[in-house]
Parts: C-alpha cells; sequence; structure tokens
C-alpha cells in the first residue's frame, strides 16, 4: 500500500483544512482586522467555512442571488501569497465572504493540489471576532478530547489555531 492510502481520513481532513484556512484566513484576519479597527472589539461568531473545488466563485455567487448581501472575494493572484502558489492556482479563490445582517459563510477554493477533496471533508466551523482571551478560553475548551492540529499561535496574518474536536467537527 502507498504512503498516500496510508494516511488517515482524519489526517487527511487536518492537512487539507489546515492548508486551506491557512492560507485562507490571511485575507479573513485581515479584513477582521479592518473591521474591528473600526468597530472595537465584536462579539465572537461562528461561521461555515466551506472548501470548493475550483468553483468557489460559482457557488458563492449563486449563494449571494439566492440569499443577499455582500461578497468581497479574493484570488490567489491578488494577494502576496501568489509568489508561493502555482499558476494553476493564481485564478482560485483564497478568500469569498458572504455577508448580510443575518448570515455569514466563508469560502475558498480546495488549495491543496497534491491531495483531493472528498465530499463531507469540505466544510468547517469558523470562530473569529471577540477578544483575543475570550477566544483562546473558547478554543481550549473545545479542545477538551480534541486533536489539535495547530496550537492558537500568533501568525503574520493574526491570531490562528485550528483543531479537530472530539466529534471529529474541524
Amino acid at each position: 500500500m502507498s504512503e498516500a492510502n496510508q494516511i488517515s481520513r482524519r489526517q487527511f481532513v487536518a492537512s487539507a483544512l489546515s492548508t486551506a484556512a491557512f492560507a485562507a484566513l490571511a485575507t479573513h484576519s485581515i479584513a477582521d482586522a479592518q473591521m474591528q479597527a473600526m468597530k472595537g472589539d465584536e462579539m465572537t461568531t461562528l461561521t461555515p467555512y466551506l472548501l470548493l473545488d475550483g468553483k468557489c466563485q460559482q457557488a458563492m455567487e449563486f449563494y449571494k442571488s439566492c440569499l443577499g448581501g455582500e461578497l468581497p472575494l479574493t484570488k490567489v493572484k491578488d494577494f502576496p501569497i501568489r509568489d508561493h502558489m502555482p499558476a494553476v492556482q493564481q485564478e482560485k479563490v483564497l478568500n469569498a465572504r458572504l455577508r448580510s445582517a443575518e448570515l455569514e459563510i466563508s469560502a475558498s477554493d480546495w488549495l491543496r493540489p497534491d491531495r483531493s477533496p472528498i465530499r463531507g471533508n469540505t466544510v468547517c466551523l469558523y470562530l473569529s471576532g471577540g477578544t483575543l482571551q475570550e477566544l483562546k478560553a473558547l478554543f481550549e475548551r473545545l479542545s477538551e478530547g480534541a486533536q489539535v492540529t495547530d496550537p492558537v499561535k500568533e501568525q503574520f496574518f493574526g491570531t490562528y489555531g485550528a483543531l479537530n474536536d472530539k466529534f471529529g467537527v474541524r
């Protein structure tokens, strides 16, 4: 059996989502930081985060047509990470965020060319806003029985951490 086939589903999800979320959260966190600077500390929110296989822009525009809201969208080519991504990735969506008073959905294209998405592994929950202390406390509580893939720490784009909770939810 090849090494690629020996990776568990949980390891696959952790690796793929960590990479995609890490890339996508750079844009998301910068936008959050700019919003926070304008509004001050805001309430912590829980947002679904979709990882789409090359159809992020199409899907998010469809959701916008159905649900309304604003849809800022950033492609890989429009962000400094472009220099670290292959040419085939340049037109992919790094981050899209559909927002209205009633809802928020964030998404990006699948950005792991060495891995393939599997239906069911392409949705995670994204916690944002609030104070650093609040987010760290929530992360610690969610870590009970979880597989922590990325401990909470400062990154070049802001504070980031990731885990698969005790129910396998990213």
